[in-house]
């Protein structure tokens, strides 16, 4: 939601810039360009770091680890990786998945 925001923040301010700037109006040439700053940003990081695939990160080891995710109320299941030390949560397939959540003291 705030991605697309920005997207159309970024969009409007270039739109606008570039089209009142090759209309002869002075000074606004700095919000076409803040507009494709913005632009460029909002594109460059969601290429930057989005999720990278599993393949060549080396072996994911699933972990007995389960649990109830609090914001959705999925049961997770925890992979972790011996190489990196990375540890990434996942659904647990259906037949898995507890319907309990856990309880705690």
């Amino acid at each position: 939601m705030l991605r697309a925001a920005l997207l159309v923040v970024a969009l409007v301010l270039l739109a606008v810039g570039l089209g009142t700037t090759l209309g002869g109006v002075a000074g606004t040439f700095p919000m076409a360009l803040w507009g494709a700053v913005l632009l460029l940003a909002v594109l460059f990081e969601r290429w930057r770091y989005r999720a990278r695939a599993a393949a060549g990160e080396g072996p994911w080891e699933e972990t007995t680890e389960r649990y109830i995710d609090p914001e959705t109320g999925m049961a997770m299941r925890v992979l972790y990786n011996p190489r990196t030390g990375e540890r990434r949560y996942q659904p647990a397939p259906a037949e898995a998945a507890r319907s309990d959540p856990p309880t705690g003291a």
